[in-house]
Protein backbone atom coordinates (compact mmCIF):
# COMPACT_ATOMS: atom_id res chain seq x y z
CA UNK A 1 0.00 0.00 0.00
CA UNK A 2 3.22 2.56 0.67
CA UNK A 3 3.69 2.07 -3.28
CA UNK A 4 0.32 2.97 -3.59
CA UNK A 5 0.54 6.15 -1.47
CA UNK A 6 3.75 6.75 -3.15
CA UNK A 7 2.66 6.59 -6.51
CA UNK A 8 -0.41 9.16 -6.20
CA UNK A 9 1.80 11.55 -4.14
CA UNK A 10 4.12 11.46 -6.91
CA UNK A 11 1.84 11.88 -10.26
CA UNK A 12 0.30 15.21 -9.05
CA UNK A 13 3.98 16.73 -7.94
CA UNK A 14 5.05 15.56 -11.10
CA UNK A 15 2.74 17.17 -13.00
CA UNK A 16 3.03 20.39 -11.69
CA UNK A 17 6.92 20.34 -12.05
CA UNK A 18 6.48 19.45 -15.79
CA UNK A 19 4.13 22.16 -16.56
CA UNK A 20 6.28 24.89 -14.61
CA UNK A 21 9.39 23.74 -16.71
CA UNK A 22 6.55 24.11 -19.85
CA UNK A 23 5.44 27.29 -18.95
CA UNK A 24 9.49 28.44 -18.48
CA UNK A 25 9.19 28.21 -22.20
CA UNK A 26 6.45 30.01 -23.17
CA UNK A 27 4.47 26.78 -24.05
CA UNK A 28 1.39 25.46 -21.98
CA UNK A 29 0.73 21.35 -20.95
CA UNK A 30 -2.50 21.73 -22.59
CA UNK A 31 -1.08 23.65 -25.49
CA UNK A 32 1.90 20.73 -25.80
CA UNK A 33 -0.31 17.85 -25.37
CA UNK A 34 -3.08 19.14 -28.18
CA UNK A 35 -0.06 20.17 -30.56
CA UNK A 36 0.95 16.27 -29.72
CA UNK A 37 -1.83 14.79 -30.86
CA UNK A 38 -1.86 16.65 -34.22
CA UNK A 39 1.99 15.70 -34.33
CA UNK A 40 1.41 12.05 -33.52
CA UNK A 41 -1.58 11.36 -34.98
CA UNK A 42 -2.07 13.77 -37.71
CA UNK A 43 -5.08 16.10 -39.10
CA UNK A 44 -8.19 15.63 -36.42
CA UNK A 45 -11.76 16.66 -35.80
CA UNK A 46 -12.18 18.77 -32.59
CA UNK A 47 -14.56 15.84 -31.22
CA UNK A 48 -11.72 13.52 -31.27
CA UNK A 49 -8.72 16.27 -30.20
CA UNK A 50 -11.35 16.46 -27.24
CA UNK A 51 -12.01 12.61 -26.88
CA UNK A 52 -8.38 11.84 -26.79
CA UNK A 53 -7.22 14.58 -24.55
CA UNK A 54 -10.59 14.15 -22.34
CA UNK A 55 -10.79 17.76 -22.26
CA UNK A 56 -14.24 19.51 -23.20
CA UNK A 57 -15.33 20.74 -26.50
CA UNK A 58 -15.37 24.29 -25.06
CA UNK A 59 -11.45 23.51 -23.93
CA UNK A 60 -10.21 22.20 -27.22
CA UNK A 61 -12.19 25.36 -29.30
CA UNK A 62 -10.27 28.02 -26.65
CA UNK A 63 -6.55 25.80 -27.37
CA UNK A 64 -7.69 25.88 -30.86
CA UNK A 65 -8.50 29.49 -31.36
CA UNK A 66 -4.95 30.56 -29.11
CA UNK A 67 -2.87 28.13 -31.25
CA UNK A 68 -4.43 29.27 -34.93
CA UNK A 69 -3.84 33.00 -33.16
CA UNK A 70 -0.35 32.17 -33.09
CA UNK A 71 -0.02 30.30 -36.59
CA UNK A 72 0.75 26.83 -34.96
CA UNK A 73 -2.40 25.35 -35.97
CA UNK A 74 -5.31 26.02 -39.11
CA UNK A 75 -8.87 24.98 -39.37
CA UNK A 76 -10.28 23.33 -42.73
CA UNK A 77 -13.50 22.35 -43.59
CA UNK A 78 -14.03 18.36 -43.43
CA UNK A 79 -14.11 16.72 -46.90
CA UNK A 80 -17.13 15.16 -46.36
CA UNK A 81 -18.74 16.40 -43.45
CA UNK A 82 -20.37 20.30 -43.63
CA UNK A 83 -20.43 20.39 -39.35
CA UNK A 84 -17.19 19.33 -38.86
CA UNK A 85 -13.82 21.26 -38.92
CA UNK A 86 -10.31 19.62 -39.55
CA UNK A 87 -7.86 20.69 -37.25
CA UNK A 88 -4.44 20.65 -38.65
CA UNK A 89 -0.42 21.89 -38.01
CA UNK A 90 0.85 24.38 -39.99
CA UNK A 91 4.25 24.34 -40.93
CA UNK A 92 5.63 26.32 -37.98
CA UNK A 93 3.96 24.42 -35.68
CA UNK A 94 5.58 21.42 -36.92
CA UNK A 95 8.80 23.02 -36.08
CA UNK A 96 7.32 24.58 -32.75
CA UNK A 97 6.24 21.62 -31.61
CA UNK A 98 10.00 19.62 -32.79
CA UNK A 99 12.04 22.11 -30.58
CA UNK A 100 9.48 22.87 -27.41
CA UNK A 101 9.56 18.34 -27.67
CA UNK A 102 13.10 18.46 -27.43
CA UNK A 103 13.34 20.83 -24.81
CA UNK A 104 10.75 19.09 -22.74
CA UNK A 105 12.53 16.27 -22.92
CA UNK A 106 15.63 17.76 -22.04
CA UNK A 107 13.96 19.65 -18.99
CA UNK A 108 12.49 16.14 -17.63
CA UNK A 109 15.79 14.59 -18.19
CA UNK A 110 17.20 16.95 -15.58
CA UNK A 111 14.99 14.88 -12.79
CA UNK A 112 15.84 12.01 -13.78
CA UNK A 113 19.78 12.71 -13.45
CA UNK A 114 19.27 12.60 -9.69
CA UNK A 115 18.74 8.59 -9.93
CA UNK A 116 21.81 6.95 -10.74
CA UNK A 117 22.11 4.65 -14.30
CA UNK A 118 21.30 1.49 -12.47
CA UNK A 119 18.36 3.17 -11.00
CA UNK A 120 17.23 4.50 -14.40
CA UNK A 121 17.66 1.32 -15.80
CA UNK A 122 15.63 0.00 -13.30
CA UNK A 123 13.11 2.53 -13.29
CA UNK A 124 12.55 2.32 -17.06
CA UNK A 125 11.91 -1.51 -16.94
CA UNK A 126 9.15 -1.16 -14.27
CA UNK A 127 7.37 1.52 -15.94
CA UNK A 128 7.52 -0.17 -19.29
CA UNK A 129 6.21 -2.91 -17.45
CA UNK A 130 2.73 -1.31 -15.73
CA UNK A 131 2.47 0.83 -19.29
CA UNK A 132 2.28 -2.98 -21.00
CA UNK A 133 -0.24 -3.87 -18.38
CA UNK A 134 -2.36 -1.30 -18.91
CA UNK A 135 -2.53 -1.82 -22.55
CA UNK A 136 -3.92 -5.45 -21.65
CA UNK A 137 -6.68 -3.76 -19.70
CA UNK A 138 -7.40 -2.09 -22.81
CA UNK A 139 -5.41 1.30 -21.95
CA UNK A 140 -4.02 2.98 -24.86
CA UNK A 141 -1.55 5.74 -24.64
Amino acid sequence: MRLVDEFAAFGPLYMKWVRSRLQDGGMTYARMRLLGALHCNGPQIMSSISDELGVTRRNITALVDALEEEGLVRRKPHPTDRRATVIEMTGRGERTMDSIYDEHRAAVAELFAELDEEDRRELTRMLGALREALRREGICG
